[in-house]
């Protein structure tokens, strides 16, 4: 694998009113970043990562049976299927984030990962589910209406690129996570989100550059931008970004432009801070049995 491997991630805005029918939300959302990755492709980004829930709105905003309809297998349905034709096409890796549904009724906040040639690699389903998030103007994103916790762990996909990681919106609050995918041997996790202002913008820049820190990979975090009708949930404030194992911003998109925000992961730095620091080898796990424990 060559030692620099150029990062696109894509955010971008939502603008078709809820009221719309589901299928008008994901024709419209997929018409939109099919251009946005051929863009990033052509700027030479090997590893793509889309928001969170990219092809409609965040409708976790409100409880409303409608939208599981917008849910799909994977990654036999067909957004799936119609993303590894584009990696394909493209050799470039996808992490594509969509709704899934594995039976009928049991559903998961997920993000497929798939391989430059195509190939389906595997999933990661969202692990952290807020019971209400309150928004700035008291309503909340009613996550559990929607989502089961996922149950597959903390996979690392070894990709064409990179050794590949996924954590989603919430569970960036977690540090467990962060440091199992560091663990399972990430060099680069991706974090696609849906977070507003008002709730959780003070955090955006202090936790991620710190998972990145702690566990000496790149981490590349996804918001989207905009208001979404006729919610007003608050605004998606954007500012997605790439950061790396110093914590420095190595690229960082506008607050409310859809942008593909392109930054380069270089292997040679992820060796040199991980032997300067050692967190993993001066790890003490036997002293943190009480971490799998509910406590207090």
């Amino acid at each position: 694998m060559e030692a620099k491997v150029k990062i696109g991630l894509i955010q971008a805005s939502h603008d078709v009113d809820g009221s719309e029918p589901v299928e008008v939300h994901k024709q419209a959302a997929i018409e939109k970043h099919l251009p946005l990755i051929r863009e990033a492709a052509r700027e030479g980004a090997k590893i793509i990562c889309l928001q969170e829930l990219f092809y409609g709105p965040y409708f976790c905003t409100e409880q409303n049976p409608k939208w599981y309809a917008a849910a799909e297998k994977v990654p036999d349905g067909p957004t799936t299927r119609l993303m590894q034709k584009l990696a394909k096409e493209l050799e470039v890796v996808l992490i594509v984030p969509v709704y899934e549904e594995e039976l009928t009724g049991v559903y998961y906040n997920t993000a497929a990962v798939i391989d430059a040639d195509g190939r389906f690699l595997g999933k990661y389903r969202k692990q952290h589910l807020p019971q209400v998030q309150a928004g700035p103007e008291g309503c909340g994103f009613w996550e559990k209406y929607y989502f089961k916790p996922g149950n597959l762990g903390y996979p690392v996909f070894d990709t064409a690129y990179a050794k590949v990681g996924v954590y989603i919106c919430y569970d960036r609050h977690f540090p467990e996570g962060a440091r199992l995918l560091g663990l399972n041997g990430a060099e680069v996790v991706f974090n696609p989100s849906a977070t507003v202002a008002g709730l959780s913008e003070y955090l955006w820049k202090l936790e991620q550059p710190a998972h990145a820190v702690a566990n000496g990979y790149y981490l590349g975090a996804i918001n989207r931008v905009g208001w979404e009708k006729p919610w007003d949930m608050g605004e998606f404030y954007g500012q997605s970004y790439l950061v790396n194992p110093r914590g420095e911003f190595v690229a960082i998109g506008e607050r409310d432009k859809d942008q593909v925000i392109l930054g380069e992961m270089d292997r040679e730095l992820i060796k040199r801070v991980r032997n300067t620091w050692q967190f993993y080898r001066d790890r003490r796990p036997e002293t943190y049995q009480e971490m799998a424990v509910l406590l207090p």
